[in-house]
Parts: structure tokens; C-alpha cells; sequence
């Protein structure tokens, strides 16, 4: 379960996140392109931006249920 004390910085302001326990495995970026990507330093994923309508939302979830070091979180 991801830990919301320990997410990255460059996540955008809102519910879903990525903590410090990803491996930059690209899921969720290929689940979820609109909402999350490589960071800069490319050493993690992370919520460039929250989802703004349902299917967004569910692929978030997605994403969510799938990463492989459940280093996603939805606290919103």
C-alpha cells in the first residue's frame, strides 16, 4: 500500500499519487498516459495531473491495482 507521508514532490495536488517505492516500471504511464509519466530526473513515475472525469478515474485505478510495488495511492 503506498504511503502517502513518503510521495513525490512532483505530484500534482489531489488524490492519487505515486510514493517513493516505484521502480519506474512504466505502468502506469501506459495504463494512464493522461495522468502520470516519466519525471524528469527518470528515476519514477508520477500524477502530472488528477483525473477530471470518470474514465479517467478508473484507469487511475487501475493503474493502481496493477503496479507491481503498489506504489500508487488514491487518498482524495
Amino acid at each position: 500500500m503506498a504511503d502517502k507521508t513518503q510521495k513525490w514532490e512532483d505530484n500534482a495536488p489531489g488524490g492519487f499519487y505515486v510514493d517513493k517505492e516505484c521502480i519506474l516500471c512504466s505502468l502506469c504511464p501506459d495504463i494512464a498516459p493522461a495522468n502520470f509519466k516519466e519525471s524528469d530526473e527518470g528515476d519514477h513515475d508520477y500524477v502530472f495531473k488528477q483525473p477530471e472525469n470518470d474514465d479517467e478515474i478508473q484507469l487511475c485505478r487501475d493503474a493502481l491495482e496493477q503496479c507491481p510495488v503498489e506504489a500508487i495511492g488514491e487518498d482524495g
